[in-house]
């Protein structure tokens, strides 16, 4: 038998070979939840060494030079242990999966996942399934974070049940939930929203006479990132199939326990049955919910009576949204199918769906402490302040410098996973810099979003990495770190270089951009 980390045959091209390689060397590394403990320590001790060095760079936050924080000095360690609980409760990603996953384990329990995707497999050319689950994972984005709990861990079982490596599944949903987070299908999520108004605040920090009365679109976006989406499926459906799964049914066999990885079998009449009330309770419910969209005055709606804003309790509730909307098809498919009896059956879907989310557990609190120390620290705002400032002293021409602030963007993106906190410093630094140079906000916060999303797949720093790898445990037991990081680097690096060049495109063909949006600084 095969194993996850097994070299390729002689005859394999130097791409597997580095591939593996990668593979190898990132197994290697220690447990997730250990690793994040000794960043953890290292951010202590660097923070503690660099505590007394004085620096002239300006924390564009505070209009002050910029200074690390002692994590190790009394005061700090007193302050990381009485926040020691809730920084870990209080870590944005282990709510939204620990209740998406009760909506989910439901449905998976009573059997309505299984069945569903079966009923589309049946639909779906085998070949096209690719390209199919890349669009549904950029698709998601309307959702937030939901496309890491949802239409990941779905990916391997499509690709499973379909006869394909599951891990391919894996990586091709990544690729379009993660890689491709800033890319949209005609539909804003709440990013856009949330960039634009920082790119606002940003830009009105110009010494510009007119900078104050700058006013940002949210769309301002918004038609580079519906073309883009196009972009990333074709990306993504050519590294899957072309390079990831060739590689992995090679070299990769799939040893999960045969129990727990999903059949492809033939609907049954009570899976049709099923399947058809499930179908029906779904439609109900979100005409029930459209409706109460419909007013003016409604509550989902924010102050200002929109829908998609990051403040719009819609927006805010989407989490809540998902658990819904998979619990009550879930539940109903399971009368209608048989596959439960009572109650008591749905309380041990949900129980089910937790006692597999133990390891996430434990690696989210060690993730948790390691991002609270790194924050505090203001080792990772410096790292971007002076990057930023490295690159301002360059003096590049125009497409060199949006390159080189895609790259600067990339590379703090594996140090800082919070979109908007890396858009919060780093926009406050390059927005107002590239508007002296002529570059709109609008160009600078495409280019952002570019280096952003590129990169968020190869870091194990982002908050749902360790969940990627759980999944790829499912059915690999020998999958890793270094496995996942393996698998998405060509994304990574084919998002990075193709996605760059077509924003560069865009600006050379003076395609716009988004609502009320332009590319030079006073706009003409």
């Amino acid at each position: 038998m095969t194993h996850a980390n097994q070299v390729a045959p002689a005859g394999a091209s130097w791409i597997s070979r580095a591939l593996n390689a990668i593979e190898r060397v990132g197994n290697k590394l220690p447990d997730p939840a250990i690793l994040f403990a000794l960043l953890m320590v290292t951010v202590w001790i660097a923070s503690w060494l660099m505590s007394s060095m004085q620096f002239s760079d300006i924390d564009p936050r505070s209009q002050q030079p910029i200074a690390i924080k002692n994590m190790l000095s009394g005061a700090s360690m007193a302050a990381f242990a009485s926040g020691l609980v809730t920084t870990f409760t209080g870590f944005p990603p282990l709510g939204v999966v620990l209740v998406a996953m009760l909506g989910l384990g439901v449905a998976e329990h009573t059997g309505f996942i299984n069945a569903g995707l079966r009923a589309i497999l049946a639909v779906t050319a085998r070949s096209l399934l690719t390209p199919v689950l890349i669009a549904v994972g950029i698709l998601s984005h309307i959702a937030v974070d939901a496309g890491y709990v949802l239409v990941i861990p779905l990916g391997a079982v499509m690709f499973y049940a379909a006869g394909r490596h599951p891990l391919a599944g894996i990586s091709a949903a990544f690729a379009g939930v993660s890689g491709g987070f800033s890319a949209t299908f005609f539909i804003p999520s709440s990013l856009d929203p949330l960039l634009s108004g920082l790119t606002q605040a940003a830009a009105r920090l110009s010494a510009d006479a007119g900078a104050a009365a700058i006013v940002v679109n949210p769309l301002n976006n918004f038609y580079f990132t519906s073309a883009s989406a196009i972009l990333i499926v074709l990306i993504g459906w050519a590294i899957t199939d072309l390079l990831i799964e060739p590689r992995l049914n090679k070299g990769t066999a799939v040893d999960g326990d045969p129990a727990e990885l999903p059949k492809m079998e033939p609907l049954s009449a009570a899976e049709k049955r099923g399947l058809l009330f499930a179908v029906l309770s779904i439609a109900v419910t979100a005409g029930l919910f459209l409706l109460s969209l419909l007013p003016s005055d409604s509550a989902w709606r924010a102050p200002d009576g929109g829908l998609a804003a990051a403040a719009a309790p819609l927006m805010k509730s989407i989490v809540a949204l998902i658990f819904v909307f998979f619990l009550i098809p879930g539940i109903v498919y399971g009368y209608a199918a048989g596959s439960i009896k009572s109650h008591g059956d749905v309380v041990k879907g949900m129980s089910k769906a937790m006692s597999g989310m133990g390891y996430y557990i434990v690696m989210a609190f060690f993730c948790a402490q390691f991002i609270y120390a790194f924050g505090q620290s203001n080792l990772g705002a410096l790292i971007a302040i002076k990057g930023a400032a490295w690159l301002k002293a360059m003096a590049f021409p125009t497409g060199v410098t949006l390159i080189g602030m895609i790259l600067l963007t990339s590379m703090v993106n594996l140090l800082i996973g919070s979109a908007s906190a890396k858009w919060a410093l780093i926009g406050a630094i390059m927005v107002p810099m590239l508007m002296q140079l002529g570059l709109s906000p609008d160009f600078t916060q495409a280019a952002y979003r570019v280096g952003d999303s590129s990169t968020n797949i190869i870091t194990p720093l982002m908050p749902y990495f360790p969940l990627i790898v759980v999944f790829c445990q499912k059915y690999v037991k020998g999958a890793g770190i270094g496995t996942l990081i393996a698998l998405m680097l060509p994304y990574s690096l084919a998002l990075l270089v193709g996605w760059s060049a077509f924003l560069l495109g865009f600006w050379a063909l003076d395609i716009p951009l988004g609502i009320g949006a332009s590319y030079v600084y006073p706009k003409l």
